[in-house]
């Protein structure tokens, strides 16, 4: 029964053990699903079903119906304007990390588009190339391009010789590599695998993040300075190139050098005013494409290229070019590049549109949008373009100037369309500076992810470590590598958490039913004789060692340590062997001299004696053992999700261990799976019983009570500093021996 009084509550119930809870509230009988359920349910067809497949499959069919044409057409073609605007500058510029032609990059801007637009479910996104896939597909590119010395055996060696058929190469490649990337996304959303985005953390993607911005930024030296520096794809290739650059610096084209600067000024300033006054200026101002006129106008017009050798587009083919199909060695060569490419494409795209999605209170399906990813992928690698994803900078434009659905990127499309098939030759003088320039005006955002770091050390030590390694990998590495290598460490952060948990005493506070840390709270309340200790972890093979060594260090010392103490030790002989005894502990860090002492092979099983053993009695003369105030012992398992066959013989002879000195121990918040897989594996029999499940801390305690037949409400308060708690242990942490002090105490009731 509970009784609401104000803003209090008063329940009176039984003390539940879970075998009392059971016999008193009887389960419901549940069938589960088998396999074979769901494969019917999978493969069973009706009206609805097939009505909810095809509109999660064309999710065009469920937004386009209701669009409001007056409240919204005319804020998409302003937002689709001005997206294609930067979607045609990002494709020439992100062209360059590719190592492809800059006019490749349009066929990247627009395909992807036009497939998202039919099968893509965020309706703000802006879907085309992104720097770090740019990045990414341009180090495949790299490594698999035939140079002068080292020529790939499947080109000829006139064909190596040749610009433009080594371009062509360098697109195959990169064509290949975005279509397999599809592929494999294609693949992971219909066998619903969109899950597997979770195995990078958001530290993670802002670390590699930031890596490839700092990996971007270095291949955008050798255009801005025009040098000719050797491609490089091992570990430390960003410091080899930077070496190169640098050894070379005195061939800086000063022409290029000063157009650079110019431009990443006035693009950084400008982007400034854009963030500080976006809530009074109606659009961002287009910088971008500001300088992109003036730029071009300023080439042509005083003939940079004929008069200051600079490196410009130049011809930009009109029209599309025939599909193509896919080389069968580099397939075979690029599945692991092609896996990473697919994975890091979708977890930005995703979580990009996620942050839309709340924001807008729309759903969107990870599934879907793998597939959406992946066809748009497949198409635009058919039609020679690189791997999209979307680019932050660019969907922040078509958010920030009012685009409503992805009609804005069907217009952005539009715009993209225009310059590929009208006026894309009128780009021809712009120079390659200009376009590195403004690659790395928009890795600004990407950059100041170093400040993150502070906030992510006050908030988990752990998440800003992932940021740290990831980043130092990546920048190493390279991204390939470096990317496979921050998974890893990622999954091992959490096997260290797992195996090194924060264990902790527990105490009442407040004389409640309440209980917390004992280090944390100064009212704290003790039922003398009863220890409380939680695990808020698994447990499992690794982890189940330190289990047992911090519970009896909890139970000797009353807190939790990180080392064993140091203790002078006497020996007392039984028929088994020798055990060690303590009369004395002190502050250390040193561990028990296993030379002096011998280990007995098992605890020992006082029923396998010929006498028995009277804990309470005197010992001999000379021989003193710490006396304890220890008959019952709580462990707080509610935070156990699971442990393992390893773990459970090792929670059973703790278990033993306790029972055999006379220390009634309790396991208190565990669900009915976890008691019934102890069941199931044989884990109780008449030494450890399954009566000693109890539903919560505090039915175990007043059990505990109850069964010491207390009179009176009667509580101890902390013994932090007079009270000594030992146990006799041996070398390898076993429970021994003991002198038990038990002292009785009345019964209480919280209320």
């Amino acid at each position: 029964m509970i009784e609401a009084i104000g803003n209090q509550y008063v329940v009176a119930r039984p003390v539940y053990s879970a075998n009392a809870f059971g016999e008193e509230h009887k389960k419901k009988q549940r069938r589960h699903k088998t396999f074979l359920d769901h494969l019917k349910q999978c493969c069973s067809c009706s009206t609805q079903k097939a009505k909810r497949i095809a509109l999660s499959s064309f999710p065009i069919a469920s937004w386009l119906p209701a669009y409001r044409i007056k409240e919204w057409l005319l804020s998409d073609i302003v937002s689709g304007i001005s997206t294609g605007m930067v979607a045609v500058l990002q494709g020439l510029a992100f062209a360059l990390l590719v190592t492809v032609p800059p006019g490749y990059g349009l066929y990247a801007a627009f395909f992807p588009v036009i497939i998202y637009f039919f099968l893509g479910t965020s309706r703000h996104i802006s879907v085309g190339p992104f720097p770090v896939l740019s990045m990414m597909v341009g180090a495949v590119v790299v490594r698999l391009t035939p140079t002068a010395d080292t020529a790939d055996p499947t080109v000829s060696n006139s064909s190596v010789g040749n610009d433009s058929a080594l371009d062509d190469h360098k697109v195959m490649v990169a064509a290949t590599v975005t279509i397999l990337s599809g592929i494999i996304q294609m693949l992971l959303g219909v066998l619903k695998l969109g899950f597997v985005v979770i195995y990078l953390s958001e530290s993670l993607i802002s670390g590699f993040t930031t890596a490839a911005a700092v990996h971007v930024l270095v291949s955008q030296l050798k255009f801005m300075l025009q040098l000719t520096v050797p491609a490089h794809t091992d570990p430390f290739s960003l410091f080899k190139v930077l070496i190169s650059v640098f050894s070379q610096i005195e061939k800086t084209n000063i022409a290029d050098l000063v157009t650079s600067l110019v431009i990443l000024f006035v693009v950084f300033v400008v982007k400034e005013i854009n963030q500080r006054y976006k809530a009074k200026l109606p659009v961002p101002i287009p910088i971008e494409l500001i300088m992109t006129v003036i730029a071009t106008g300023v080439s042509y017009g005083f003939d940079f290229k004929n008069r200051f050798k600079v490196a410009v587009i130049g011809e930009m083919k009109s029209g599309f070019q025939a599909p193509i199909t896919p080389d069968a060695q580099t397939l075979q060569d690029t599945i692991g590049d092609c896996f990473g490419i697919a994975v890091v494409g979708f977890a930005v795209a995703f979580s990009v549109a996620s942050v839309y999605s709340l924001k807008y209170d729309y759903p969107i399906d990870g599934n879907q949008e793998l597939i959406a990813l992946g066809v748009s992928n497949i198409c635009g690698g058919s039609f020679r373009g690189f791997a999209a994803s979307t680019a932050l900078s660019r969907s922040g434009v078509q958010e920030s100037t009012g685009g409503k659905t992805q009609i804005a990127g069907l217009i952005s499309a539009i715009i993209v369309l225009i310059v590929i098939l009208a006026i894309g030759f009128l780009l021809e003088p712009l120079q390659k500076s200009v376009l590195a320039a403004l690659a790395l005006g928009n890795l600004k955002g990407m950059l100041m992810q170093f400040t993150e770091i502070r906030r992510l050390w006050r908030k988990d030590k752990y998440d800003c470590i992932i940021w740290i390694m990831t980043f130092i990998f990546a920048v190493v590495l390279g991204l390939g590598l470096g990317l496979a290598a921050s998974v890893a460490f990622q999954l091992l952060t959490i096997v260290f958490r797992t195996q090194f948990p924060k264990c902790s005493m527990l105490a009442n506070v407040g004389r409640s039913n309440i209980y917390k840390n004992r280090k944390d709270y100064s009212d704290i309340y003790e039922p003398e004789g009863v220890k409380i200790f939680r695990c808020p972890s698994p447990l499992y093979f690794a982890n189940i060692g330190f289990f047992k060594r911090k519970l009896i260090d909890a139970v000797r010392f009353g807190v939790i340590t990180k080392n064993k103490p140091k203790k002078k030790k006497i020996q007392i002989q039984l028929k088994k062997g020798f055990i060690c005894t303590v009369d004395c502990v002190k502050d250390s860090d040193e561990e028990l001299d296993n030379d002096k002492i011998e280990e007995l092979d098992q605890p020992i099983n006082t029923t396998d004696l010929p006498f028995q053993i009277d804990w309470n009695a005197d010992l001999p003369v000379n021989i003193v053992v710490p006396k304890i105030s220890l008959h019952s012992l709580i462990l707080d398992f509610s935070a156990v999700s699971f442990l393992d066959v390893s773990s459970m013989r090792g929670l059973k002879t703790i278990l033993q261990e306790f029972i055999r000195i006379q220390v009634d121990v309790y396991i208190v918040g565990t669900d009915d799976d976890f008691i019934e897989k102890l069941g199931r594996c044989e884990f109780f029999d008449d030494e450890v019983k399954d009566s000693i499940f109890f539903l919560t801390i505090h039915d175990a305690v007043l059990h505990i009570l109850m069964k010491k037949d207390y009179s009176t409400s009667k509580f101890n308060p902390s013994q932090e500093k007079g009270a000594k708690y030992d146990f006799t242990v041996n070398t390898n942490g076993g429970l021994r021996n003991r002198e038990c002090q038990v002292r009785f105490f009345n019964r209480f009731v919280f209320i």
